[in-house]
């Protein structure tokens, strides 16, 4: 296993619709685990194979980040979807950046694993938005396409704090009876 180079926004190959997997052996699952070291290194919770240049439809995903488990997705699709809600997204080849993308409240997805057998799984809410971020570099698209703004890290740092004073001085307002 090796932790590879993660592209950045720029870079061609994130903007390449992936080849399906065909061949299930030992180069896919060293891609499979240099996925995961290189995931784990950056501290993200998914990451495409274009992401590391390898125009591949594979991907990585840590459903919940409490839980210590990655799901290795090949030849994944999205079968089935439901809701919607907006929520917050960076990317590991977009750093240091954010921004509000609307995406599905819970989805199911089918694919492979590392030896060709076909499975689903689903998630709801992070779990949801994080399957559907890593599917869409799949097809060469990242989710800065859906936003109408990025906002640096600081903020959204500010932004964050801000809504946490506007909540906390709620908050105390209905404990006084105001």
């Amino acid at each position: 296993m090796s932790i590879r180079t993660i592209l950045t926004q720029g870079d061609p190959a994130l903007n390449k619709k992936c080849h399906m997997v065909t061949r299930f052996d030992d180069r896919l699952a060293d891609l499979l685990d240099d996925l995961k070291e290189t995931l784990t290194e950056a501290g993200g919770v998914g990451l495409a194979a274009p992401q590391v240049g390898i125009l591949r439809r594979a991907v990585i995903v840590v459903p919940d980040p409490e839980i210590d488990e990655m799901i290795e997705l090949v030849n994944p699709e999205i079968v089935a979807q439901e809701g919607e809600e907006d929520g917050w997204e960076g990317c590991l080849s977009l750093p240091g950046m954010w921004g509000k993308v609307k995406r599905p409240k819970w989805v199911k997805v089918r694919a492979q694993d590392r030896w060709g057998n076909w499975f689903e799984t689903e998630g709801a809410d992070m779990a949801a938005r994080c399957f559907c971020h890593e599917l869409e570099h799949l097809d060469g698209h990242m989710y800065d396409e859906h936003v109408d703004r990025l906002y640096t890290s600081e903020e959204l740092d500010a932004m964050m704090a801000e809504e946490g004073d506007q909540e906390n001085k709620r908050h105390r307002r209905r404990r006084r009876g105001r």
